[in-house]
């Protein structure tokens, strides 16, 4: 049997949930043993989301292959076991390079090069190269329906059905149903008026995702189904839950995997959702809460560190902890504040980020963190930041800074790498990707991942200079991490520390609800023996363990049926 395709598309308002929505599919077909892959087409005209403001696209996921990706790429890695790579996501300005480099070269013999059929061939060879060797291929088109620069991804999505045939390529259509409060209705018209528009284009949705407060009753069903030509029973209440992690188990309670299998007609045991019911007890049964501080540049929008945050909350979920996140913005901890946003974290966290801006607040929270023994944990720039400030306030070099915020410092302990110099294109100029990395014997990264050798993600334009080795060594900076070949420095650690540890590549992109990152793991354990320590000496209660409480009503029920159902 070859590939099948579901096409998910979103209608109404963007921020919908699409990438979820299309991750829950992969994780409620794999739990029927089925092996999935998914693709992220993004309208937009960049070739890649590497060079777009984090306040405008959130974070850029990175691959094993070094791809600056999507963040909707993470939700794919979290809930499912597919390692993503370039081809998973494609964006309008990556088919746009290729159609006018193979016109350059002459590849068109004269024609005349036009949306149809140039453009939506190559996104349907797009698609194509993710559908070898796997059962489903699930594909998400961002933007919303009406949106004119999404219209080539639908045309190419509606002649792939009629090349595939109804059999083989199913439309899932994710929409909103507004509560109006002062009428006390569920509204389906903005519903209606999207699939129409859908349909205008050729395109007639199989299976509808209703995004809502409320649970949708059989009268709403029955009328969506109505006006829009499907069944009801394909009409899926989409409710808003707790935490991302139940939306597997609520789209289980309303069928949905059951409706794929029967409009693909494909194979497939019993669902087997056990271990997302164990995780989303653990969530909502914590027996204790760690407080942990983010100091970033780009916290006004939290999307930026969606990875970040999701590892927090993974690290969390391992040792029984509710994570509480504080987002510190940077340059709020440059003026006098910073005692007063600081003193109630159980760990400080300085994450990835590009620039001057911040740094000086960045610097002063590692030092307050370094000075008063509350664990740290810094990534990528985080790291460099702790390189910098040690320089400075431990080993005494005045003025030591990055060459990346002052190219005229005095002591570059940071430096651009040195592949890079003269190099000037930001697009795809970095150390990307997954990069092998040994650990040393006995530190907090070898206790932390019980193995002397490591491969994870980078992202990054500027290195640990080791020039400053010799005296940082010296000092008591310890590096505890290298490449094989030792030209890179990858982690950097202080023993007199309870735990301070700065690394420069990416974990977050590899940890996973069901596989806990074990640096965030580790990094949320320290930080609650901190916090025991520190209720102690100020004389609060030590908090007791908590029993377990009974979860939401509707959200436990949805559990329980997902689990013992095996529609």
């Amino acid at each position: 049997m070859g590939a099948k395709f579901i096409f998910v598309t979103g209608g109404v308002v963007s921020s919908l949930g699409k990438g979820l929505a299309s991750a829950s599919m992969g994780a409620l077909l794999e739990a029927r043993g089925l092996k999935v892959s998914l693709l992220k087409f993004d309208p937009y005209l960049n070739v890649d989301p590497g060079t777009m403001s984090p306040f405008q696209h959130g974070e850029v996921f990175v691959t094993d292959d070094g791809a600056e990706t999507d963040l909707d790429l993470g939700h794919y890695e979290r809930f499912t076991r597919v390692r993503m790579l370039r081809d998973n996501n494609c964006t309008a300005g990556r088919i746009y390079e290729t159609i006018i480099s193979k016109e350059r070269r002459g590849d068109y013999l004269g024609k005349t090069v036009q949306v149809i059929p140039h453009v939506t061939n190559e996104i349907k060879a797009a698609v194509r190269k993710v559908s070898t060797d796997v059962d489903v291929v699930i594909v998400e088109v961002g933007g919303t329906v009406g949106d004119i620069e999404s219209l080539p991804f639908l045309e190419a999505i509606r002649q792939i059905r009629l090349e595939q045939g109804r059999d083989n390529v199913l439309f899932v259509h994710l929409t909103l149903i507004p509560y109006i409060g002062v009428a006390g209705e569920l509204k389906t018209k903005p519903t209606q008026h999207s699939v129409k528009e859908l349909r205008e284009i050729g395109i007639q949705p199989d299976i509808l995702l209703c995004r809502t407060d409320h649970y949708l009753s059989p009268e709403i069903k029955e009328k969506i189904a109505l006006f829009c030509s499907v069944s009801e029973e394909a009409v899926i209440t989409a409710k808003d839950v707790d935490n991302i992690y139940e939306v597997p188990l609520q789209l289980a309670h309303e069928g949905l995997d059951t409706q794929i299998q029967r409009c693909l007609k494909l194979p497939g045991g019993d669902r087997n959702m056990q271990p997302w019911i164990d995780l989303v007890e653990k969530i909502r049964h914590p027996k204790d809460e760690v407080n942990i501080g983010i100091v970033g540049k780009y916290v006004g929008y939290q999307d930026s560190y969606k990875s970040l945050h999701e590892a927090l909350f993974h690290g969390g979920i391992a040792r029984h902890l509710k994570v509480n996140i504080s987002w510190v913005e940077a340059e709020g901890l440059e003026g006098d504040a910073l005692e007063e946003q600081l003193r109630d974290l159980d760990g400080i966290l300085v994450p990835g980020g590009f620039g001057r801006r911040g740094i000086l607040g960045m610097l002063k929270g590692i030092e307050y963190a370094r000075t008063r023994k509350v664990p740290y944990f810094g990534i990528c720039l985080g790291m460099q930041c702790a390189v910098i400030e040690y320089a400075r306030n431990v080993c005494g070099l005045k003025g030591a800074d990055s060459s990346e915020f002052d190219p005229s410092t005095p002591h570059r302990v940071i430096y651009k790498l040195r592949e890079l110099r003269g190099i000037d294109e930001l697009g795809g100029t970095m150390r990307l990707g997954a990069w092998t990395a040994r650990l040393k014997a006995g530190s907090f990264a070898h206790q932390a991942y019980g193995v002397s050798e490591i491969s994870e993600r980078h992202r990054h334009r500027y290195e640990f200079n080791r020039e400053y080795e010799e005296t940082l060594v010296a000092n008591g900076l310890q590096l505890t991490g290298m490449t094989p070949d030792s030209t890179y420095v990858e982690i950097v650690e202080l023993r007199d520390h309870p735990w301070f540890l700065g690394c420069q590549f990416h974990p977050e992109f590899k940890s996973r609800p069901l596989e806990p990152h074990p640096l965030f793991t580790a990094f949320v354990s320290a930080a609650y023996e901190y916090r025991l320590k520190r209720l102690k000496s100020s004389g609060a209660k030590e908090p007791q363990t908590r029993s377990a409480t009974t979860a939401a009503g509707a959200g436990a029920m949805a559990a329980k049926e997902a689990g013992s159902s095996n529609s």
